[in-house]
């Protein structure tokens, strides 16, 4: 039996088919007798092409089309016209039955269009104003914050001016007793001033003794400051050695976050409302785009634009 039948084509997830006529016994990918046309259902426009002459050349020899292939040529009036050839119609009947045709199909496909735009339209409203609903939230969590920082600052402030006032008064009171303990010490000073004045002489007799002791005793000690010195200056060396590796060692890291941050996208879709994510997705090349769809991207629209764009 001969079948007209659909031959896949393309690479891996992006495919188009090919309209040929075959034998049945023979595989899907194997040898043909004529190809008639060219199908592609992944493109937005679901382009196809084909010969309606051969196309009905084999239909009225009997060759049998597939589901999907009898699909598309009911689609196209292909078989509507064969019916019309089969009932003996002439040729300008079988023009004006096929004029009246497609012009209900054009209005029933006008008519789908329309619905599915008005569809399209009501999901990115939808999804604009969820957008604005987690802005509004996002802002009010935000004042709240302000508000709340706010209030224990002046908290805060009121607690430490309550400190400073009861440390003030605490002062002024230790400062009153201490100026009663002087007062009551120099009462009771008075009539040990000649008990003083014989203890300062033998002191300044003391001293001049002291005196003449290290001067001879002075030698000893220079030559210990200067052990002391040396050893002081080793380990100021050593201080200052330690925070240099310290920096060292801090070096990298610092290094590796500057290329995280360079590496991270400056904007991501959830940042946008739908209309401009797309937009932005249209308009900017496949590399540049890298990081700007997040997986916590749950917009429709969104998403059906970034798919779109991955297959181009």
């Amino acid at each position: 039996m001969i079948k007209i039948r659909l031959q896949r084509k393309g690479r891996k997830k992006r495919p188009f088919y090919h309209i040929v006529v075959a034998d049945s016994r023979s595989p899907r990918d194997g040898r043909i007798i004529e190809r008639l046309g060219r199908f592609d259902n992944v493109s937005e426009d679901k382009q196809l092409s084909y010969d309606e002459e051969r196309v009905m050349h084999w239909l009225k020899i009997g060759a049998q089309p597939s589901d999907t292939v009898r699909s598309i040529f009911k689609k196209e009036g292909i078989l509507y016209k064969m019916h019309l050839i089969r009932w003996g119609k002439s040729e300008e009947e079988i023009e004006a039955a096929l004029e009246e045709w497609r012009t209900a199909r054009e209005e029933k496909n006008a008519d789908k269009d329309s619905s599915r735009k008005a569809k399209q339209q009501e999901i990115l409203k939808a999804e604009e104003k969820e957008y604005k609903k987690q802005l509004e939230e996002k802002a009010a969590a935000a004042a709240k914050e302000l508000e709340q920082k706010k209030a224990k600052e002046e908290a805060e402030a009121k607690e430490a001016a309550e400190e400073e006032k009861a440390e003030a008064a605490e002062e002024t009171a230790d400062e009153v007793k201490e100026e009663e303990k002087e007062a009551v010490a120099e009462e009771s000073a008075e009539p040990k001033a000649e008990e003083k004045k014989e203890a300062k002489a033998e002191k300044s007799e003391e001293k001049e003794e002291a005196k003449a002791e290290e001067a001879e005793e002075a030698p000893a000690e220079e030559e210990v400051k200067a052990d002391d010195s040396e050893e002081e200056e080793k380990t100021e060396e050593k201080a200052e050695a330690e925070p240099a590796e310290e920096k060292k060692e801090e070096a990298p890291k610092e290094e590796k976050k500057a290329e995280e941050k360079e590496t991270a996208p400056s904007q991501v879709s959830t940042d946008m409302n739908a209309t401009e994510a797309i937009d932005h997705i249209k308009n900017t090349s496949l590399e540049e785009l890298k990081g700007f769809v997040p997986k916590d991207e749950d917009r429709v629209t969104v998403q059906r634009a970034w798919e779109s764009k991955q297959e181009e």
